[in-house]
């Protein structure tokens, strides 16, 4: 005769053991996902390192509107100083390639080089934003 008990027991720990096993799986998963965001995003932000002192000397014209010390005197034009270097490289390359719309920034971006957008833009993320 069969013991139904030692049946039903024996199916619950094997179907215990496969959901712990898919658990594991997931949580494995997560965990890939995870490290690989993180380094993305780690080779991401360090593409965009620039000379911080060249960025001071090319940044001579943007002063004109966003302060000598990045941080504007009027509302209409943004504050760079503590900006992420990130947020300002897409910004001005998005200027620069007519992908991002304003005639005066098209006009001040449409000559800067990579190079030369990744040294301001150091410069301005160099800057106490306060």
């Amino acid at each position: 005769m069969i013991d139904e008990r030692a049946v039903m027991k024996r199916a619950v720990s094997k179907k215990t053991l496969s959901n712990k096993t898919l658990l594991a799986s997931s949580s494995l998963k997560r965990t890939w996902l995870l490290v690989s965001l993180v380094s993305f995003f780690c080779v991401t932000t360090t593409s965009f390192a620039g000379d911080i002192e060249a960025g001071k000397s090319k940044s001579v014209t943007c002063s004109s509107c966003h302060g000598g010390n990045g941080i504007s005197s009027m509302d209409m034009w943004p504050n760079l100083a503590g900006q992420k270097a990130a947020y300002l490289v897409k910004q001005m390359r998005a200027f620069r390639d007519g992908t991002r719309s304003d005639p005066v920034m098209e006009g001040m971006a449409k000559p800067l080089s990579d190079a030369d957008i990744d040294d301001i833009s150091a410069y301005f993320a160099s800057l106490s934003g306060k």
